[in-house]
């Protein structure tokens, strides 16, 4: 919004006026901004939710220190939407197709997950939306991005390619123009562009193409659903999932930068994407809202996100990386959210393989998802089959470790744009 203000008034010669223009003195704007509303509105809103008598519901399931949290003031995530929104609305180029879908994508999934939220605690349903309800969300969502990269005529990209010159150096070269691509960025490999429309090669010529956007959308569709519903698992203890989303967020919009940067996107030989600039602006209240919710949300935490906050930031996180190209580099950047999932799926598959063929259910870990299974000792008196460690790990702790592992993870991911 300031953005288009002050780039009809810069013939005005009014002083300061220009630095509108610049994608980093905005982003910096923004990054302030969001770190305000989080911190000083937050404690406001947090008020209300204490008011209103919007409690968190705890089911005693044995956790040191759980029973102590009842009562804290759910639905959170209201913080971390305002503070994402006002300050994109702001600062952020209104006109451009990336950041629309990613106020879409805010807005969807914060009413998808308010509404799960309301349900808990007005109507007094623990279960919350049916999880069917949730799903048709998500796909949505996915279903909805993923065409309108596919129709949208601004959705365009510069392919790279590496040309090895008779001099035996070895340069990197853009298309001349811009064109509507089913590629994206694979790590590890020489050649880093992956076609999509080259993995069925049966087809040919048009049917080949639409075949690729066939798959592309789907994709869109697997990583919205899965993002969002790995980070809600992991919103289980006090700034595990905000303070792991932020570092998350920080090397989203590093990638969006390099991805709409021509020199940096030649240097790291990947894909160049105009326009891209600015989801750097996204990211920064994104990384804003996520480490000022913090604030309240570290241990011991004053407020909980909700499904709220958490499916919000898992669909904003998919989505991005997928208008970026850089969604096959989510099981590396967001591999805390995916080992936490994917330790649900174990727990419960191993759980009815095994009732079904002993009549007793077993367990690979204490409890799941992951965290807690290092909230509890040994002493807990549950027997699994990876009894490590021995004993109980405080819950801020266990968040610490994470956010450790979550940074070596976002180093890598970075570090992958060059070792091929």
């Amino acid at each position: 919004m300031l953005y288009h203000l002050f780039d009809l008034i810069q013939d005005w010669g009014i002083p300061g006026s220009r630095l509108f223009a610049y994608v980093s003195f905005r982003t910096g704007l923004t990054l302030i901004l969001a770190l305000l509303i989080t911190t000083i509105l937050g404690h406001k809103i947090i008020r209300y939710l204490q008011r209103l008598q919007i409690g968190e519901s705890i089911r005693d399931l044995g956790l040191e220190g759980q029973l102590a949290k009842r009562g804290t003031p759910t639905m959170g995530g209201l913080i971390i939407i305002l503070a994402i929104l006002v300050p994109t609305l702001l600062f952020a180029r209104l006109d451009n197709i990336y950041i629309l879908l990613m106020i879409l994508t805010t807005v969807l999934m914060g009413l998808l997950g308010f509404l799960d939220d309301y349900i808990k605690v007005f109507k007094k349903d623990k279960e919350g939306l049916p999880g069917r309800y949730k799903i048709v969300g998500q796909v949505f969502l996915g279903l909805v991005v993923g065409l309108t990269l596919y129709l949208s005529p601004a959705v365009v990209i510069k392919e790279n390619s590496e040309i090895t010159t008779h001099s035996g150096t070895r340069e990197i070269h853009f298309s001349q123009v811009d064109s509507k691509s089913t590629q994206t960025t694979i790590p590890f490999v020489k050649n880093n562009n992956l076609d999509y429309a080259k993995l069925l090669p049966l087809a040919d010529g048009t049917t080949k193409t639409l075949l690729g956007w066939a798959i592309f959308v789907a994709m869109t569709v697997f990583i919205v659903t899965m993002l969002s519903n790995t980070v809600n698992l992991t919103d289980g203890i006090d700034g595990l999932a905000s303070g792991s989303s932020a570092i998350v967020g920080v090397v989203l919009g590093v990638l969006a930068y390099v991805s709409s940067h021509f020199q940096m996107a030649s240097y790291l030989n990947i894909m160049f994407i105009p326009g891209a600039e600015e989801l750097v602006i996204l990211a920064a209240a994104f990384v804003g809202a996520t480490l000022g919710f913090l604030w309240y949300n570290g241990f011991p935490a004053q407020v909980f996100m909700g499904d709220t906050g958490s499916l919000t930031l898992g669909g904003i996180i998919g989505v991005f990386a997928v208008i970026i190209r850089k969604e096959l580099l989510l099981p590396i950047l967001c591999g805390v959210f995916i080992i936490e999932g994917i330790s649900v799926i174990l727990q419960v598959t191993y759980f009815k393989y095994t009732k079904r063929k002993t009549g007793e259910g077993k367990r690979i870990f204490r409890m799941s998802p992951l965290h807690h299974h290092y909230q509890k000792g040994a002493n807990s008196g549950i027997e699994c089959l990876w009894n490590k460690p021995r004993t109980a790990l405080p819950e801020a702790k266990i968040t610490m470790r994470f956010f450790l592992i979550g940074i070596i993870l976002a180093v890598l991911t970075v570090v992958t744009l060059k070792v091929r």
